[in-house]
């Protein structure tokens, strides 16, 4: 009897020390977040870690200390002399990340904190604002029909997971055209202002506002980051030739012209569009602009893992723009191969290329090309989607378009050293 007390007291103790534990910890964070007066919370299905470093490039150049942190294709914090470093993850990405990232900001003595949400189920999405983050400002860049397992089925609940992040009696921007009502009640009903971008304000993007890229953007998600720097005093002029000085994260949409022993190839970076809406987008606008290639090649790179995104670009692919081959790389290609083929593509125009080594994947592309082509990678960046971008950029040559090679701070290596950020810095 006694050993069973004393066995219920124990539990009792460790228990009430948990709690504790957990309420000095809630407090330190809490603590950490008022150190940062504006913080930026960017969610959505296209261009978040685009839109994080645009806000980020702007805001500097305002005068505002900033600190970012993107989740893209390489996982980064931005300081606020614009230096990245990698997110240590020592057992894979998890959501409570975000608190290392809040106090090394707050440690920084950044004003403004701009940062990627990283979750995808729909209360985590919530959860990451309201505990996390607790977000000034909030920006959507878009809801399309992507993660459809996690927040499907259709880009209506996609729109309703997004809007989970929308902070309490803060602020929420968007872009997004099609699904405003669902962003607009998720504001009031958490007290939010709802600030919707307008066809006139993304017009106002010119040719040559983007033309000051070294690689290419979005007139959307530049007139978005412009709206928010504006609302938060730094003048348009002021932050668009910030912007022009940013880093692109490394999976940004880029073009590499080729002369290889005489083949003219044209290969464009389309990994980090990988819902349907998206890729369709950019299939389209690249044709157009590479009319004169006599071929057309279009790379998916799949991953077993998302079955439905395979299945859903294959089932809009075949109403797309026409392509003469289809190189299918990653894991899992059978999906797309099977759902084109049934929806009447020519399955002998289909190149099956998982498993193949970068430097094989190449020459596999290649040898479909006897003159001109275009050639567009799309459907994931990872796997070996950054190495295959790296490996058409390192035997690519300037192009009258003035793209050169990465800045040297975005790097294309997955597999670069990675750094511990400053143990005071995660500590606050």
């Amino acid at each position: 009897m006694v050993g069973t007390m004393g066995g219920r007291e124990l539990l009792l103790a460790v228990t009430l020390l948990l709690v504790g534990l957990g309420a000095i910890e809630l407090w330190w964070h809490r603590r950490n977040l008022n150190k940062i007066p504006i913080r930026v919370h960017v969610n959505g299905t296209r261009g978040k870690s685009s839109v994080v470093r645009l806000i980020a490039a702007g805001m500097r150049a305002g005068g505002r200390r900033t600190c970012a942190k993107t989740t893209g294709t390489l996982a980064r914090m931005i300081l606020p002399d614009g230096r990245e470093v990698p997110i240590y993850r020592p057992s894979g990405a998890n959501v409570i990340e975000q608190k290392r990232i809040v106090a090394a900001a707050a440690y920084a003595g950044a004003e403004v904190l701009v940062i990627e949400c990283m979750a995808l189920q729909p209360e985590l999405q919530s959860l990451c604002e309201t505990k996390l983050v607790r977000a000034t400002h909030a920006v959507i860049t878009n809801a399309r029909p992507d993660h459809l397992d996690v927040m499907g089925p259709g880009a209506k609940e996609v729109a309703r997971a997004l809007a989970g992040m929308t902070p309490v009696k803060g602020k929420l921007f968007t872009a997004e055209k099609d699904h405003v009502v669902e962003f607009e009640a998720a504001a009031k009903d958490r007290g939010a202002e709802f600030c919707a971008l307008t066809a006139e304000e993304i017009a106002s993007v010119s040719e040559r506002d983007l033309a000051g890229f070294r690689y290419t953007e979005h007139p959307d998600n530049v007139a978005l980051a412009l709206k928010l720097c504006q609302a938060l005093g730094v003048e348009r002029d002021v932050a668009l030739h910030g912007m022009w000085e940013a880093s692109p994260d490394p999976g940004a949409m880029t073009e590499h012209d080729l002369d290889f022993f005489g083949r003219q190839i044209a290969f464009v970076n389309g990994f980090a569009a990988n819902d349907p809406v998206s890729t369709e987008q950019i299939w389209r606008s690249t044709c157009k602009k590479y009319a004169d290639r006599a071929l057309r090649i279009a790379i998916f790179n799949c991953r077993a893992d998302r079955p439905d995104r395979s299945r859903e670009l294959a089932k809009s692919f075949v109403s797309w723009p026409h392509a003469d081959y289809v190189v299918l790389m990653g894991s899992g290609t059978y999906l797309f191969a099977r759902e084109a083929s049934r929806l009447g593509y020519d399955s002998t125009k289909l190149v099956f290329a998982e498993g193949l080594a970068t430097d094989e994947l190449f020459e596999r592309v290649i040898d479909l090309i006897p003159g001109s082509a275009l050639v567009m990678g799309m459907g994931n960046v990872g796997g070996q989607g950054l190495s295959l971008v790296r490996y058409f950029h390192n035997r690519s040559y300037v192009s009258p378009r003035g793209d050169g090679p990465p800045p040297s701070n975005a790097s294309w290596d997955e597999l670069e050293s990675v750094r511990r950020i400053d143990r005071r810095n995660v500590l606050g």
